[in-house]
């Protein structure tokens, strides 16, 4: 009998977000440099039977009808792509709040074909998992080997691995999920630099420099939605240490950078005194 097999699919974070352009299909042309948190939900596969998928976790009920869960997704795509695929039956803890900007349903899916992956021998880089990935949605990609990458075009063309130092920070969401549909209909136009993103720098000011240049062309449009992510970029910003406020991706969740995880620390315990509504928590973003 096949063990367990277990993977992580951390949270996604885009720590700049410009839109280029919206091309004829409808979608729309993106630069984004991504990071990830050490903050996951989990999603395990016993190999075994028909394929199927449970959830459990605090975030569970939010996920919606399994049978359009990406993870069942990516399943298919990987299917039509790999005739006589095994697989089994999939169980998520969903620890990440859903809707919530971080990728958190893109890197369940890429968690998915990670562990397909694992049990049929394929390997990393057989192509066949990233047409999968591109079929399932325009994050799933990359978040299939999830390290700091520049991304580009829809989601598809992806930068080498970008060396970063650890980066202390605080994830907030207000509670409120944001459909990204919605988001891009009320984007009025780019309002952040025009500028490509170059070569990120090693060093931390240098760093922080460059993300200050480079802000979330979505954050207007995510306020005109869901008004109170202008509450919580205030709150952040006023958290004593914190380097930079931002949303990430469409919202809701934002983020704050600080110069040491005990500072992170404090303020997430600072905000969650506060706002007992809100979802606060400190992690190392990389």
């Amino acid at each position: 009998m096949t063990d367990l097999l277990s993977e992580q699919a951390p949270a996604k974070i885009n720590l700049t977000l410009r839109v280029i352009g919206r091309r004829a299909d409808g979608y729309h042309e993106l630069e984004s440099l991504v990071v990830f948190a050490d903050l996951a939900d989990t999603l395990s596969l016993a190999p075994a039977g028909e394929v199927a998928l449970d959830i459990s976790g605090p975030y569970a009920a939010a996920c919606g009808a399994h049978d359009g869960n990406l993870v069942l997704k990516a399943d298919a795509n990987l299917r039509a792509r790999v005739p006589g695929l095994r697989a089994g039956r999939f169980h998520l803890v969903k620890n990440l709040p859903v809707a919530a900007g971080i990728g958190g349903g893109s890197s369940d899916a890429a968690a998915a074909l990670r562990l397909l992956a694992r049990l049929n021998a394929i390997a990393p880089g057989d192509p066949r998992l990233f047409e999968a990935a591109r079929a399932t949605g325009a994050d799933v990609p990359v978040c299939l080997e999830p390290r700091a990458r520049i991304m580009r075009g829809v989601g598809e063309l992806l930068s080498r691995p970008v060396g970063l130092r650890a980066l202390p920070a605080v994830l907030v969401n207000p509670g409120v999920a944001v459909a990204t549909r919605d988001v891009f209909a009320k984007f009025a136009g780019m309002t952040g630099s025009a500028i490509a993103l170059g070569a990120v720098p090693a060093g931390r000011d240098a760093f922080l420099a460059l993300l200050a240049a480079h802000g979330n062309d979505l954050t207007p449009a995510a306020i005109a939605c869901v008004p109170v992510i202008a509450e919580v970029l205030a709150a952040l910003r006023a958290l004593p240490g914190a380097q930079l406020a931002r949303m990430s991706g469409s919202g809701a969740t934002c983020f704050a950078l600080f110069a040491s995880a005990g500072d992170a620390t404090a303020a997430a315990g600072h905000l969650s005194a506060a706002h007992k509504d809100w979802w606060a928590r400190a992690v190392t973003l990389g």
